[in-house]
């Protein structure tokens, strides 16, 4: 327990630090730390998928998450020629690059890959064009979970930079970016922390058993309610602030938004801890990695983060487009 909280402690003042060099120097402090974060976590589900015997390439997982997130950043730059439409459909094609790439390599080390298939006593039956297939089709899934979801993050980090795509975000110096990063990552915080204390002190009925025996529907219920409630609090705290007031209301973030947010990203915060239990079961491990003394792999840290960035990004920029 000392050695969990002491690394909780240690996420929470590098998150810290991250926001505070986000509000005063400059965005892209927050984009290293994301990056720090997809890297770690898509090898650690490249790992996971290779335990499932789903081959994949782990050294194309591990190093996606950098050319993607340069895609989107010079993507950014480029708003006012592109939009958003556009540079998610350049984050598509650079999977589908990735795609190809991983597919023809095993292609062209043909005997390479014929010595990996009888180490991992594939089927003689299937053929090394069938397995650069599969194999290019499961790196694939795990460039699109975690890494394409997790780098929902950095587009949060630049709402205001996206000129074009959301207008309405002018002279706001970055703090509305500020805000939406900050419940984005407190979001799955509440969850997380509530539904635990919660589920310890009602116990009762399992949420999902064969998945994540642990958790209970009395700590999903408490998840949902601590999380709304908490993150209207942190509203109304910043609400009170004149100047941040002032760009609450400019940017139209309301505490009914907030409310439907913040319920709707608790409910896709636990199904992302859901789902990524339901892997390492699969892959009959504790944990996703030893990155996080107490707490497991970044992975299992940032599980719940995969499905709420896109959720978080979605929601804000359908409010922000409105404006």
């Amino acid at each position: 327990m000392k050695t969990r909280l002491l690394t909780s402690f240690g996420i929470i003042l590098v998150l810290a630090i991250a926001f505070i060099l986000k509000a005063y120097v400059s965005n892209y402090f927050f984009d290293a730390l994301i990056l720090f974060i997809a890297c770690f976590a898509t090898y650690e589900a490249s790992k996971l998928f290779t335990k499932m015997g789903k081959y994949n390439n782990t050294i194309m997982a591990t190093i996606f998450p950098a050319f993607l997130m340069l895609i989107l950043l010079l993507c950014v730059n480029y708003d006012s020629s592109i939009g958003i439409g556009f540079t998610l459909v350049i984050a598509v094609a650079l999977i589908v690059l990735f795609f190809l790439i991983t597919f023809i390599w095993p292609l062209i080390r043909r005997n390479a890959t014929k010595f990996e298939m009888r180490t991992r006593a594939v089927d003689k039956a299937v053929t090394v064009a069938k397995y650069s297939v599969i194999k290019a089709l499961n790196t694939t899934f795990v460039f699109l979970y975690p890494a394409f979801l997790l780098l929902f993050l950095t587009l949060i980090n630049h709402f205001e930079d996206m000129t074009t795509t959301f207008s309405a975000l002018t002279g706001f110096d970055g703090w509305v970016s500020f805000i939406v990063l900050l419940f984005a990552f407190l979001i799955p915080i509440f969850t997380d922390t509530f539904a635990y204390i919660t589920g310890n002190i009602f116990g009762g009925k399992k949420l999902a058993p064969k998945i994540s025996p642990k958790k209970t529907i009395s700590g999903a219920i408490g998840g949902f309610l601590w999380c709304v409630l908490l993150s209207v609090t942190i509203f109304y705290i910043l609400d009170s602030v004149p100047s941040i007031s002032s760009i609450l209301n400019g940017a139209g973030i309301e505490v009914w938004k907030i409310i439907i947010i913040s319920f709707l990203g608790s409910v896709i915060s636990q199904f992302g801890d859901l789902f990524e239990s339901y892997i390492k079961r699969s892959a009959q491990v504790k944990d996703s990695g030893t990155l996080l003394p107490g707490h497991g792999g970044m992975l299992d840290r940032f599980d719940s983060y995969v499905f709420v960035a896109p959720f978080i990004f979605i929601a804000f920029s359908i409010l922000f487009a409105v404006l």
